[in-house]
């Protein structure tokens, strides 16, 4: 049996027992869930860390609590040495010349190269940590034993900063991407994966509209894509009818939607919906 066989077993285990439908320990589970080699790949499939981090809410055990934030806190810091870009080598190299050279170089090379830096001074930088920071507090529970919702916007936003250099249009146009998605109650999962360290910052920064999507926006855009596939000549004449969105104003399931490529390759398509009923016209993004 695989690891990532071995981590869905011992989740559904985990479930029940947060159900209160078997007698089985936890603690016995969380020892063998530390014992496995549980890799960024499997954390992002399973999401075991958001089914530990509600055990550690819902349990009065000590043990329980404390075994949970040590799960949660090394496969951070797991995560975190998953992102370095220069990998073992080249620390190796870096940590070689560094003793060659002057103390004093040194523990300034460090000062610049610490992440996230000293604070800035910038009030738009600083309004959109402010707007991060806001975004990741809407399961405070869920920050407990973790980096607090100002270290991890500080982060994020530095590293969205760091791609643009600047506070253009480009900048505050992902910043307010990764603010609606974070503060979105029907996309629990990208906020915890953030706060628990499942995902780093330097890949949230990145992601995609559609990679953001909870797995209800998912299943639904694959479906559109589905049905465009096998309708497509009244994709390209008159749209695709499909019942799975609902009109704003007269609440019935009766509507066609096209697809088109407003913006740049890189970005998800834009669907244009239309009421078959009373005519009403909006977006789908």
């Amino acid at each position: 049996m695989g690891t990532e066989e071995e981590v869905l077993k011992l989740q559904k285990k985990l479930n029940k027992i947060l159900a209160g439908d078997t007698t089985e320990h936890s603690l016995d589970l969380l020892k063998v869930l530390q014992t496995l080699p549980v890799t960024l790949d499997i954390l992002t499939k399973t999401r075991i860390g958001m089914t530990v981090n509600e055990l550690r809410k819902s349990s009065s055990d000590e043990e329980v609590i404390s075994l949970s934030k040590t799960l949660i806190k090394n496969w951070k810091k797991f995560l975190f040495n998953a992102t370095s870009s220069n990998g073992g080598k080249s620390d190796k190299k870096e940590s070689e010349s560094a003793k060659k050279e002057d103390p004093k170089k040194d523990d300034k090379r460090k000062q610049q190269h610490s992440f996230p830096p000293a604070s800035t001074s910038d009030s738009v930088r600083l309004k959109c940590r402010e707007l991060l920071a806001n975004s990741l507090r809407v399961d405070a529970e869920a920050s407990e034993g973790c980096a607090s919702a100002e270290d991890l916007a500080e982060e994020l936003e530095e590293a969205i900063f760091s791609e643009f250099k600047n506070t253009d249009t480009r900048y505050k146009n992902r910043i307010r991407s990764r603010v609606a998605n974070l503060k979105d109650p029907k996309n629990p999962g990208l906020r915890m994966n953030y706060i628990v360290g499942v995902l780093a910052a330097q890949r949230l920064a990145t992601m995609s509209a559609e990679e953001m999507a909870s797995d209800e926006m998912k299943q639904v855009r694959e479906k559109f894509q589905k049905e465009a596939i096998s309708e497509a000549h009244l994709a390209t004449v008159q749209g695709t009818k499909t019942d799975l969105l609902k009109c704003g104003k007269c609440k019935k399931r009766n509507c066609t939607y096209n697809q088109i490529q407003t913006r740049s390759a890189d970005e998800p398509m834009t669907t244009f919906v239309l009421c078959n009923e009373c005519g009403n016209r909006w977006k789908f993004c």
